[in-house]
């Protein structure tokens, strides 16, 4: 089965409760030894679900054995999303959580997400330990588990103080007048975005009818993730049927936020690039200081804006068990629709807390006359033009992927796009990075990470272009100039990867 960032294992559930790569409880009682073995006996931890199949039953499973090995477990009282309970974490004063979500993964997954007391997902060594209590205790009669239902259900408690930090994001003075849409994806995001919305007294969403109840099936959508093709189409549809300003989407356990708005006189999603630029150069604006941080396959713009600020800036590897660790935190976003804008709050990203940041700022601009794709001009003339694309191959073999990476280390290319490259292995690491399986190679005005899929049998590259500001004035020309030099750099690409060019699939543009 497949290991994911901050997730101990991502496992493949039936209508029935039995997982086909380990129980719930040999989970749940691996990271109770863990807990133990830290000194950390007899404190708080607390579990959270989603709506997908058995969720809520693997949930109490974890939380009669966490009580079981005399922690004093809490268990939320029905489904939410991931976010609140990375709150819910130091909120608490909590030695870990567990929230049994699969995100936006096919209906018939599911998974287990472990943090600990600091509010962050678990990294190496942490992951690696509890895994290996996790295989000692499936290799034991699991009835010899203590347990106990001598756990605690969180009331609204923890929901309240979540909004109450939600609502304190949105200065009182700030416009608010905004014509949305909505959609949680089948999700659990619904009732608390609408309550958060309340409270910060924004005008109340149209929502997607057909999306808006948790719905473990997810069927209106082939796959619940709104970046991939069609999953937001009905949103966008009803947003030109009332002649909205704005779409917002959440992931089925809002941890992850999409927009989507008129560019070019068209609507289309924002890339996670466009996205986290936007809200990344809005707090500059806004003069929040601190480290401003994104994963080295996100664009490098946000580094270029963070620099005119004068505030520094990291690269971390993907995933938010990384970007979320950096020491003062100001604001961190991957190109993967993951936004962490109250770092102070919630060490993770948070799809509700972003989408009330994204609210904030169209309703500002659209207060000044402007849009988002106006910002975004903005942002281009100022800084220069910078285009990102996303390239996969999906394969059945995985030594298909391994053999491309092999041919990649032993003969980079020395040249993309008639430009010199540097190439660096991250195998080995580097000064600001611990080791990954991945390649970084730079040019003047591109950059190129290709990396294996942490959580799919995909290879991935991560297309960059730009072009300085002093030949982004016309942005029409500037655009098609950057666009132009990513179709090259993912030819060749393909080519040093020894792969057919028909095989690499794009994100778009």
């Amino acid at each position: 089965m497949r290991r994911v960032a901050g997730v101990i294992r991502r496992c493949r559930n039936s209508a029935s409760s039995l997982w086909s790569c380990f129980e719930p409880s040999d989970a749940a009682a691996g990271l109770a030894t863990y807990l133990l073995d830290q000194g950390l006996a007899a404190g708080k931890v607390i579990i959270g679900f989603d709506a997908r199949y058995n969720s809520d039953v693997f949930a109490r499973d974890t939380a009669e054995i966490i009580a079981g090995a005399g922690f004093q477990a809490m268990i939320t009282s029905g489904p939410l999303p991931t976010p609140v309970v990375a709150f819910g974490i130091r909120h608490l004063g909590c030695v870990a959580g567990v929230v049994v979500t699969a995100s936006h993964n096919p209906p018939q997954d599911n998974g287990y997400k472990v943090f600990l007391g600091d509010g962050l997902q678990i990294v190496p060594p942490a992951d690696v330990d509890i895994s290996s209590r996790i295989t000692e205790v499936a290799q034991h009669n699991l009835s010899d588990v203590p347990r106990s239902q001598s756990y605690a259900v969180l009331g609204e408690e923890l929901v309240a103080a979540y909004l109450d930090r939600i609502a304190s994001l949105v200065p009182p003075d700030a416009p608010r007048e905004l014509h949305w849409v909505y959609t949680p994806l089948h999700g659990v995001g619904g009732s608390l975005v609408t309550r958060a919305v309340d409270a910060c007294r924004f005008p109340p969403a149209q929502v997607v009818a057909e999306q808006a109840d948790p719905d473990p099936r997810f069927p209106t959508v082939p796959f619940p993730n709104p970046e991939e093709p069609g999953a937001i189409d009905l949103a966008l549809a009803r947003a030109r049927q009332v002649s909205a300003d704005l779409v917002i989407a959440n992931d089925p356990d809002a941890d992850r936020c999409a927009a989507a708005a008129i560019v070019d006189g068209q609507w289309r999603m924002l890339r996670g690039d466009e996205l986290g630029v936007l809200l990344g150069e809005d707090a500059l604006r806004r003069g929040i200081r601190g480290t401003y941080a994104s994963s080295i396959v996100s664009s490098s713009l946000l580094s270029v804006i963070a620099a005119a600020y004068s505030q520094p800036f990291v690269y971390t590897l993907t995933g938010f068990k990384w970007i979320a660790r950096v020491p003062g935190l100001a604001y961190g976003y991957e190109e993967a629709i993951g936004y962490c804008v109250d770092p102070e709050a919630v060490r993770d990203k948070d799809g509700i807390s972003a989408l009330v940041r994204v609210l904030t700022l169209a309703a500002g601009l659209k207060a000044e006359g402007q849009s988002i794709a106006d910002r975004l001009d903005e942002i281009a003339r100022c800084y220069g033009v910078y285009e990102t694309d996303q390239l996969s191959v999906r394969v059945q073999d995985a030594k298909i992927i391994t053999a491309a990476m092999d041919r990649l280390r032993a003969h980079p290319p020395g040249l993309l796009a008639g430009q010199p490259t540097s190439v660096v292995d991250l195998a080995r690491g580097s000064a600001e990075l611990p080791p990954t399986d991945a390649v970084l190679i730079t040019g003047e005005t591109i950059k190129v990470v290709v990396r294996p899929s942490g959580t799919e049998p995909k290879l991935k590259c991560y297309l960059e272009a730009h072009l300085p500001k002093a030949r982004s004035a016309d942005l029409v020309t500037a655009r098609a100039a950057a666009r132009s030099l990513l179709a090259t750099i993912r030819l060749e690409t393909s080519a040093a990867l020894g792969l057919p060019t028909t095989s690499l699939q794009s994100t778009g543009n």
